[in-house]
């Protein structure tokens, strides 16, 4: 049974246990367990921030820095801690540049949907948040790099969250195929 197995402190408890966030931008993030029903011990972890029962970072960083806080995982009964690492970074302004990429049928399509600005350091993730907006056979993976071989002509616009450190924008991705 779950409840009487005890987390073993040596095996790594969660997916991720690094954070990049940004000063004043409200944090709404989970850690991932490993193991099924793992609960939390809600804590305080750095200026702002607190994880709650189920695992949900919560708050807005108040300071920039790097904060190394325990959070405890517990089955059942038993408890054990792991290391958090909060790296928040000062609110270095950002920007989306390349939106729009041509490409043909039947030809591979490659290009990346890239950032000026932001923290020096912090790589930037991409999602679609409308994958039936894509053209059939193309991608935009979680590094920005738009890829695939188009099935056919059209122009798409494809909703994608950009995020720098956990300073989110929305942007529209324009693929033209012919």
């Amino acid at each position: 049974m779950s409840r009487d197995t005890p987390l073993d402190p040596a095996d790594r408890g969660l997916v991720e246990d690094t954070f990049y966030l940004t000063e004043g931008i409200e944090v709404s993030q989970w850690l991932l367990p490993t193991a099924k029903g793992v609960a939390f011990r809600a804590a305080y972890l750095a200026v702002g921030i607190k994880v709650d029962q189920g695992g949900k970072l919560y708050g807005t960083p108040q300071r920039s820095g790097t904060y190394v806080a325990p959070v405890q995982l517990c089955a059942g009964q038993l408890c054990s801690a792991q290391e958090l690492t909060l790296v928040v970074l000062g609110n270095v302004p950002w920007e989306p540049r390349e939106l729009t990429f041509p490409g043909s049928v039947g030809r591979p399509l490659r290009g990346e949907i890239g950032i000026n600005g932001g923290p020096a350091g912090v790589v930037p993730t991409f999602t679609v948040t409308d994958h039936a907006k894509l053209p059939q056979d193309v991608t935009i993976g979680p590094d920005g790099h738009v890829g695939g071989v188009p099935a056919a002509p059209g122009i798409s616009e494809v909703p994608v969250r950009v995020c720098v450190a956990g300073n989110c924008a929305g942007v529209v991705v324009r693929l033209i195929v012919v």
